[in-house]
């Protein structure tokens, strides 16, 4: 179809943590998208699921109705919707999977389930003005998020091979892990990604793991700089506000070289030179920037999506529900979620 305007409209719902977000396609053109945050979760340093799953109970009608209204459609003019099934907090993925089910029943349309981490790859997809450049088959996937850390080989919107994964935490759980150590706001990440711009990467040395393959870990790295701050605090109970920045700055630099470590060892083995970022973790502004560096100095062709498609968005759920409704890839209402769905 070369004619947007046939292209089929896919409406995507996303409520894997605790965001609820839906969004509209057409085709690969991305119509609206609307996003409801949980705020309540920085009262507790992390996402609580009992209180994720009720605000998305709250949210995923009025988040719904704004796709529409943003998207400047009927309900009616929607050919199907696609819906996070997993992984993520059962509780949340409930609510997007019976409302997605029962919209799709009451409007008579197909229904599609999306792999949660599937949408962050194809999130490299989603078409804004019209003339992004988008990946060629076959490339690799930095996917680093709160709960996952992976390289994916991707020779195919749905034929993906996990070449690497965390054996323990995520890069974005170590992120936040370690920021609570420091007493910043969760989710800690940005806040460290902010401190670090001005911090000297070089004050402090932490441990990287050695860790065959390419997997990764991380869980080292937080207990390290847990004993780290403990020692220096007994020495000097103003060592963390003395040192913030560097601080900072240095565990940003450690995590980010342990990624970087395991993907140029990832391009090395297969000798694919076209490398992509995915997750809320591809955020992170010295990651872009080292992976910048990195595809300058390898002569890599590096796809970095637009920020607002890093963390968990609808966008990304809707337009990979595009590419499964090209294939007639449809599933029916006995479809339950996942909390955990490999890719």
């Amino acid at each position: 179809m070369t004619n947007d305007n046939l292209q089929p409209i896919i409406l995507g719902i996303e409520s894997s943590c605790d965001d609820t977000s839906a969004a509209i396609v057409r085709g690969t053109h991305l119509l609206s998208s609307a996003i409801a945050s949980q705020k309540v979760h920085e009262l507790w340093g992390g996402v609580v699921p009992e209180l994720a799953s009720r605000a998305h109970q709250q949210n995923i009608v009025p988040v719904v109705d704004a796709a529409f209204k943003q998207a400047n459609i009927r309900k009616e003019d929607v050919n199907a919707i696609a819906f996070t099934r997993g992984p993520g907090l059962m509780g949340s993925l409930l609510v997007g999977t019976s409302f997605a089910k029962s919209m799709a029943i009451a409007l008579n349309v197909p229904l599609i389930e999306v792999n949660h981490m599937q949408g962050h790859i194809l999130a490299n997809f989603v078409d804004e003005k019209g003339d992004e450049k988008k990946p060629e088959f076959p490339f690799l996937c930095l996917t680093v998020s709160g709960g996952h850390t992976q390289i994916v080989r991707v020779d195919g919107y749905f034929s993906m091979t996990v070449l690497g994964q965390t054996i323990d935490d995520a890069a974005g759980e170590a992120f936040d892990k370690i920021g609570k150590v420091l007493s910043l706001p969760y989710p800690a990440g940005p806040h460290i990604d902010a401190k670090a711009k001005v911090g000297n990467k070089d004050a402090f040395v932490f441990s990287r793991p050695d860790v065959k393959g390419l997997d990764f870990s991380f869980s080292g790295l937080k207990t390290n700089v847990l004993y780290f701050i403990e020692k220096k605090v007994r020495e000097n109970p103003d060592f963390i506000a003395e040192n913030m920045d560097d601080i900072c700055a240095s565990v940003q630099y450690t995590i980010i070289d342990i990624l970087l470590r395991k993907l140029k060892k990832a391009i090395k083995e297969t000798g694919i030179t076209s490398v992509a970022i995915a997750g809320g973790v591809s955020a992170n502004s010295g990651l872009r920037c080292a992976l910048t560096e990195m595809a300058e100095k390898q002569h890599l062709t590096l796809h970095l999506p637009s920020l607002k498609f890093t963390t968990d968005n609808a966008a990304m759920i809707a337009v990979t529900g595009y590419f499964k409704y090209l294939k007639n890839d449809f599933t029916d209402a006995t479809v339950m979620a996942s909390a955990r769905y490999s890719l």
